[in-house]
C-alpha cells in the first residue's frame, strides 16, 4: 500500500513514515523540502500517483490568525482536490482533542475549518484527535510566559508521547476509513499548571509557574475538562514520568 505522508519530515511525520515502512508499506514523506508544497500545489500530482492513502500531519509555519487560517484552508483544499484526481481512497488528518471547544483561538478555528473541509469533501476520511504531546509541554510554558512568570489555568490535561501518536495514526491509515473522529490520549491525567511546574523544575528552569484560572491557552479560555478526551478514546501506554526520565 502506498501511503503519502504530508508533513512527513516533521516530528510525527518522520516517525510515521518509519513505522509504515517497517510494516511493509510504501511510505513517502512529502514536504516542501522534498519538493511537495500543499499551499502552491507544487509536486502534489506527482507524489500522489498510485497512492491509496494520504495522511496529513502538516502544520502551519505561522500561528498568526490570518496566516494559519489561510494555510489550513488552502493546503487542505489543494490536497483534497489532488487526491480526488489521483484516485486516493482514504484521507487521514491529525488534529487536536478539544478543537471544537477552543474556538476563541485563531489556531483552533483554523483546525476546525480544516476538519469541516475534509468532512464536506466526499472523500472517505478519518480524523485523529490527539491530546497535547509530551514534547510540547515546554512550548505551552513558553507561550504562557510573561517575564519570569508562567501563568497557567488549573485545568486537566492528558498528554501523549509523539511516538504513540505516530503508531495510532499509522494504524488508522492502514485501516478502513471511519468517516468520523477517533481520539487518542496518554494514560495519565494531570493538572496543567502542576505538570508544567514539574517539567520546568526538572530542567532547572528558573521560571515561576503561577496558577491563574483565567490564563488563556493559545488565546482561548479553558474549562476544567476542555483538553480531555471523551470516554471512548484510545489510551496509549507511555507514561509522562517514564518519558521525562529518559530525556537528557
Amino acid at each position: 500500500m502506498k501511503v503519502v505522508v504530508i508533513g512527513g519530515t516533521g516530528l510525527i511525520g518522520s516517525k510515521l513514515v518509519g513505522k509504515l515502512g517497517e510494516h511493509g508499506h510504501e511510505a513517502v514523506a512529502a514536504a516542501p523540502n522534498t519538493g511537495v508544497n500543499t499551499l502552491t500545489g507544487e509536486g502534489l500530482a506527482e507524489v500522489l500517483e498510485g497512492a491509496s492513502v494520504v495522511v496529513d500531519v502538516s502544520n502551519s509555519p505561522s500561528w498568526e490568525d490570518e496566516a494559519v487560517m489561510n494555510f489550513f484552508r488552502t493546503s487542505t483544499a489543494n490536497l483534497l482536490q489532488a487526491e480526488a484526481e489521483a484516485g486516493v481512497t482514504h484521507h487521514v488528518a491529525l488534529s487536536v482533542v478539544g478543537t471544537d471547544r477552543l474556538q476563541e483561538s485563531g489556531y483552533f478555528r483554523a483546525k476546525q475549518a480544516q476538519e469541516e473541509l475534509i468532512k464536506a469533501s466526499g472523500m472517505p476520511f478519518s480524523i485523529v484527535h490527539a491530546t497535547q504531546f509530551f514534547e510540547f509541554m515546554k512550548g505551552i510554558a513558553d507561550i504562557a510566559t510573561e517575564g519570569d512568570t508562567v501563568r497557567l489555568a488549573p485545568v486537566k490535561i492528558q498528554p501523549i508521547y509523539s511516538d504513540d501518536v505516530a503508531t495510532a495514526v499509522g494504524r488508522t491509515a492502514v485501516g478502513a476509513p471511519v468517516n468520523g473522529v477517533v481520539e487518542i490520549a496518554g494514560p495519565d491525567v494531570f493538572q496543567l499548571d502542576e505538570i508544567i511546574r514539574k517539567g520546568l523544575a526538572d530542567k532547572n528552569d528558573p521560571r515561576t509557574v503561577v496558577t491563574d484560572p483565567h490564563a488563556p491557552y493559545s488565546g482561548a479560555q479553558l474549562q476544567e475538562t476542555t483538553l480531555l478526551p471523551g470516554p471512548d478514546a484510545d489510551i496509549a501506554k507511555t507514561r509522562f514520568a517514564d518519558w521525562l526520565a529518559q530525556q537528557p
